[in-house]
């Protein structure tokens, strides 16, 4: 369950973003909106909060799935998982507007995507694999990877509960990670366009 929860939010979040984004580019429609007044930033949370409510709605919809059809518990608490979830969320929207932004081609957004986020989340994760198995060198990498820290949080709140020193640190290293790929993604919007 928590690791389908980390590909639909992670397809969601940044597969949607670049691509969109980046058709955006190709097409020159973003430069046609910075022409208007409104500022990069406005026009980048514009883009970004249909796939931050897609993801939402993909994260409670897999939450139903799992507690009704499968009967997996919920040990934690629903207001924490989605405060966690938003977090993830936010990562996974930043890199696909860091990627779109610093590369304009679709076709390339697309494949360093695929990457730099579906790949971990499947591999390096902790989802497939268990990461205390893994060469010390692999599990190093890991840390570089936002969708480890999301794993361990949902195993920790699905099976365990409020585990308060699991949660705050993982949650704190993507909350970082969220405020540095949006920051990356404004000033790389603003860059590419003065």
């Amino acid at each position: 369950m928590p690791g389908l929860i980390v590909l639909v939010m992670t397809l969601i979040g940044a597969l949607l973003t670049t691509l969109v984004v980046a058709r955006e580019w190709e097409r020159g429609t973003f430069e046609a909106l910075f022409v208007t007044p409104v500022r990069s930033i406005e026009v980048l949370v514009g883009k970004t909060i249909p796939y931050f409510v897609l993801g939402l709605l993909g994260l409670a919809l897999s939450v139903i799935g799992g507690l009704v059809l499968f009967g997996v518990p919920l040990r934690g608490s629903l207001l924490v998982l989605t405060g966690v979830s938003v977090l993830y969320l936010l990562v996974a929207l930043g890199i696909g507007l860091v990627i779109s932004s610093a590369t304009k081609s679709q076709f390339l957004a697309s494949q360093i995507c695929l990457v730099v986020t579906f790949l971990p989340a499947v591999m390096l994760s902790g989802f497939m694999f268990d990461l205390r198995s893994m060469p010390w060198v692999v599990q190093l990498i890991t840390y570089v990877f936002p969708a480890r820290y999301f794993v361990s949080l949902l195993q920790t709140l699905f099976l365990a509960g409020n585990v308060w020193s699991v949660i705050l640190p993982n949650a704190a290293v993507l909350a970082a990670m969220a405020t540095f790929l949006m920051a990356l993604a404004v000033r790389l919007t603003r860059k590419r366009i003065g």
